[in-house]
């Protein structure tokens, strides 16, 4: 019996500070959707009235929506180099035993470690020595470096969740590696390439640190602009942006469970 209300108050106590640290994070998040819905000229908490015309506005602001769609560019062109590299990175590293596969992959998670601002500055450096002029590619590829790491660890998880038995099989059988991969690894590590590639997009999207550094005078980037505006003025418009892409963001995670499965990527195998 005293057992029982001793779990009965361990439950009890979890669940409050979960739902707790929860509302914590998520409070943060709630205040930007609400302000955006203001309809005074800065932004205030609690709004004086309701109105959407600040999302309105966004569409007649071409000096946030030419950001935003470079933002959208960078962000899908480093997803695919993402995902590709990281994906062969992780089949080749996940169930190697040799020295050089741990190696590598304590290379590869290097840029989590490492301070952002720090990576982003040493990054600019090796452009500079070696005579190569910031652009819209090396903007991409400083992300890349960054997001890559994301892909290798959910595809390093739903490779370790593949029973070897069946690629033996297929090859046994007088399959090809390309056939094997194509229609046996592929389709069963596929959702941890798609939480992977979700993830290195929403990093890149709003990633400012490598933006900040490794973007060209001519490549100017949502994170950087909207940056840039707060400096000077609480604009309204900024909260409305944020608004777009928590909502967008949602849609993105409802979308990738509902095509991917994302969140039984590393439950249970199916049978």
């Amino acid at each position: 019996m005293q057992r029982d209300l001793t779990d009965r108050i361990y439950g009890a106590s979890i669940a409050v500070i979960a739902i707790a640290s929860a509302l914590l994070l998520l409070a943060p998040t709630l205040v930007v959707l609400i302000i955006s819905l203001t309809s005074g000229m800065t932004l205030k908490f609690p709004p004086p009235s309701w109105s959407t015309r600040w999302y309105v506005e966004l569409l007649r602001s071409p000096e946030i929506l030419a950001p935003a769609l470079t933002s959208l560019k960078v962000a899908l062109c480093t997803t695919v180099m993402s995902a590709v590299l990281g994906s062969a990175a992780a089949l080749g590293i996940a169930r190697s035993r040799l020295r050089i596969a741990r190696m590598l992959d304590a290379l590869f998670m290097s840029p989590m470690v490492l301070p952002a601002m720090a990576f982003s500055l040493s990054l600019l450096l090796v452009f500079n020595v070696i005579g190569i002029r910031l652009s819209f590619s090396t903007l991409v590829l400083g992300h890349t470096i960054v997001c890559v790491p994301f892909v290798i660890r959910m595809v390093g998880a739903a490779v370790q969740e593949l029973d070897p038995v069946l690629v033996t099989c297929s090859l046994s059988l007088g399959a090809s590696r390309w056939y094997t991969f194509r229609r046996i690894t592929l389709p069963l590590i596929r959702r941890g390439i798609v939480a992977g590639s979700l993830v290195a997009f929403l990093s890149s999207f709003d990633n400012v640190p490598v933006s900040l550094f490794l973007a060209d005078a001519r490549t100017e980037v949502l994170p950087i602009k909207l940056w840039a505006i707060l400096e000077g003025s609480l604009d309204v418009r900024v909260a409305a942006v944020s608004g777009v892409i928590v909502v967008l963001t949602l849609i993105g995670l409802v979308c990738a469970e509902a095509l991917g499965g994302v969140s039984r990527s590393f439950g249970t195998p199916e049978r």
